[in-house]
């Protein structure tokens, strides 16, 4: 397949960054945006990217992307969606938080909290929190994943069943517009469901690019969360989802 020289470098951007948009790649190529949204539209067209509202994303399929791509996908929603949920825990509260970008966004806008017990199959969210000492720390076991530092498998399924918690903080690799939360390892879901059945309430964390996504392993279903944050929400299937099933809905780009 022929690719023009700016098409290879865009597809190269989007598969460094995860995200790739338009403004940003009007300004680095000197061109109009017009210029790169035909470009993006084009490849689209091919395959070779998923079209989002002001950019595009590096295809998923039926593989994750690398982790350090993922951690640079909307970084500043993230940020914004960590700190709504870290608003919602309370001091002295037990709660898990499992794998993901956007969960650990959360656990470091826990830190200024005191008296958390946090158990957690995420070794990042572990080491960030294991210096604070008003924070206790329980790391669950099994096989470690090189890719992203996450925990999974039956011993960690096991491991959660062990607790009762207040709150759970979880998030998805792709949310589908008929409410169900997918994701790309068997074995992390089997983890995250074991999570969502163990606490009494379940926020789920995850940003507006999800719902442009697509994954082949079912986690749950959105109605059995209490509460979604994300940074917008302009999926009228999700929305009503979330009203029927009493799902609190926080949208952090609405303040």
């Amino acid at each position: 397949m022929f690719l023009s020289p700016r098409h290879a470098e865009i597809i190269q951007m989007a598969k460094d960054h995860g995200r790739v948009l338009v403004e940003d790649l009007a300004t680095h190529f000197s061109v109009t945006p017009q210029t790169i949204r035909k470009d993006l539209n084009d490849l689209c067209d091919q395959r070779l990217l998923t079209r989002i509202h002001g950019g595009a994303l590096f295809p998923s399929g039926i593989e994750n992307m690398e982790y350090e791509a993922r951690r640079k996908i909307a970084a500043e929603e993230k940020e914004a969606i960590g700190r709504a949920a870290a608003r919602l825990i309370p001091d002295n509260a037990s709660l898990f938080i499992n794998i993901g970008t956007t969960t650990e966004a959360v656990s470091k806008a826990l830190l200024d909290h005191n008296g958390l017990m946090v158990i957690t199959n995420n070794i990042n969210v572990a080491n960030r929190m294991r210096i604070y000492p008003s924070i206790e720390v329980v790391i669950a076991g099994g096989v470690v994943r090189g890719s992203d530092g996450g925990v999974v498998g039956e011993a960690a399924v096991d491991f959660i069943r062990q607790f009762k918690v207040d709150y759970a903080v979880i998030g998805a690799s792709a949310i589908d517009h008929d409410g169900a939360l997918l994701d790309f390892d068997f074995r992390e879901v089997k983890v995250a469901q074991a999570i969502i059945a163990n606490a009494r309430h379940v926020i789920l964390v995850s940003d507006q690019t999800k719902f442009e996504r697509t994954a082949p392993v079912r986690i749950g279903h959105l109605s059995q969360v209490n509460t979604f944050i994300t940074d917008r929400c302009d999926i009228p299937s999700v929305r009503r989802i979330c009203e029927e099933s009493e799902v609190r809905l926080i949208e952090t780009a609405l303040g």
